[in-house]
């Protein structure tokens, strides 16, 4: 019980909601991309093929799990639950990405760069080091445990 109340441990600011919010609904739309082909995106199966030609393989299996981790972290950050772990594998998610698919571009947005993933990533880093914040399901749930 005291490691689920420690990872759901957190403060009464607002900051991390201010970071939590738009940061979930775009990672959501993202992975809505991939799993889902919602928002003009290509789905799974052509997220996949994408993502085995750039050599992570076996793709289908790679773009579920980072559609995945976009749609289903990003909610969690929405709804304030299990932000930590949440941010976690959506650090690492934005790891892979800027690695494998942004880096070789340089930094600008506008030539494929990795400077949203960068964005995306400290939002995540930064909220696993602050936690949910106010205003979070992790914040109600902490105050109810023993």
């Amino acid at each position: 019980m005291n490691y689920l109340k420690t990872l759901l441990a957190t403060n009464n600011s607002f900051a991390a909601l201010i970071l939590r919010i738009p940061a979930g609904i775009i990672l959501m739309a993202h992975g809505g991309q991939k799993l889902f082909a919602w928002f003009g995106g290509y789905g799974l199966e052509g997220t996949g093929q994408f993502m085995a030609s750039i050599g992570l393989e076996p793709g289908y299996l790679m773009a579920l799990l980072a559609g995945s981790a976009e749609f289903f972290g990003g909610l969690a950050l929405v709804l304030g639950l299990l932000v930590r772990p949440a941010a976690v594998v959506l650090s690492v998610t934005m790891v892979v990405a800027i690695v494998s698919v942004h880096l070789v571009n340089g930094l600008f947005l506008s030539n494929n760069g990795y400077e949203f993933g960068l964005a995306l990533l400290a939002i995540s880093a930064s909220l696993i080091v602050s936690g949910a914040g106010a205003i979070s399901l992790d914040r109600v749930i902490h105050k109810a445990l023993p």
